[in-house]
């Protein structure tokens, strides 16, 4: 058997020396991401769709922590975005050697309701935008292959998820469609390319406190109510989902490869059992 190198790393700096796209990274769960990156070491392309202020603000926040980094508009749906995008950012930083496809929306309505306009916009962002980020990443990982003093993979790929890839959600069938279809991509990818040493997995995010779900969080009333379903009684953070991803950007994380975390404070245990079933 060949002898295998277990990588030696400083936690204060585990993504030294690589570089991340972060998309949809200007806020929410995505702005907690690209700055605890920027903590980690990494230079990081925060990319956005709108609200070139907001993204800029994020890149000097990263910048403070002493590396690289850029704000970079893209529709992550459209094909010429996503390639004049990872071109730019290739161009600025050399390679990509991390992915996170973070950029996702909701578009809600009653199923017998739902106009053909919000599934496509849905599938269009959620999904479809996760394949041509991923298959962009791709091409670069293959291209560069390993450099082991900056880490044992080719590239990482961290597929941004939900809890609702696996639970079902009334009235948001193009959102957990989208995210189930997140979860066979993530999956095909990895098993498709880990004899390449690139690893692909994924993070499924519960009740995350961020703009998109201000409804669920911002009176007592809905708090209260929100923590029906989460066991561990409280809302996670962006920095939950953040520190997460930085472990599977990092080789602390090398033999993990078509796995979903979820970091949802208990919700995918079905909290609804708890008191009979």
């Amino acid at each position: 058997m060949p002898n295998i190198d277990i990588p030696q790393l400083d936690p204060l700096a585990i993504l030294k020396g690589q570089s991340a796209l972060v998309t949809g990274g200007s806020s929410g769960i995505g702005k907690g991401v690209a700055i605890e990156f920027g903590k980690a070491g990494a230079n990081v392309a925060v990319n956005y769709s709108h609200k070139a202020d907001e993204a800029e603000e994020i890149v000097k926040e990263i910048e403070s922590f002493g590396v690289k980094a850029i704000a970079v508009k893209a529709d992550v749906s459209k094909e010429e975005d996503v390639v004049a995008m990872f071109k730019e950012v290739i161009s600025t930083f050399g390679t990509v050697d991390i992915l996170v496809n973070n950029a996702g929306m909701q578009k809600d309505s009653p199923f017998h309701e739902m106009s053909l306009e919000y599934w496509n916009k849905v599938i269009g962002v959620n999904l479809t935008g996760q394949f041509l980020c991923a298959r962009e990443a791709v091409k670069e990982f293959l291209r560069r292959g390993v450099k082991k003093e900056v880490s044992v993979a080719a590239g990482k790929i961290i597929h941004m998820s939900s809890v609702h890839e696996v639970v079902p959600w009334a009235g948001h069938a193009n959102y957990a469609a989208s995210k189930g279809g997140i979860h066979m991509l993530m999956q095909t990818i990895a098993q498709e390319l880990a004899p390449q040493k690139i690893r692909v997995n994924a993070i499924g995010p519960g009740a995350i406190k961020t703009p998109i779900n201000r409804v669920a969080w911002e009176t007592e009333e809905a708090y209260n109510d929100l923590m029906k379903l989460i066991p561990y009684n409280r809302i996670g953070l962006p920095e939950d989902i953040a520190r997460t991803a930085v472990f599977l950007a990092s080789d602390y994380s090398d033999y993990i490869n078509g796995s979903t975390i979820f970091v949802d404070g208990g919700m995918t245990l079905y909290p609804g059992f708890r008191t009979g079933g």
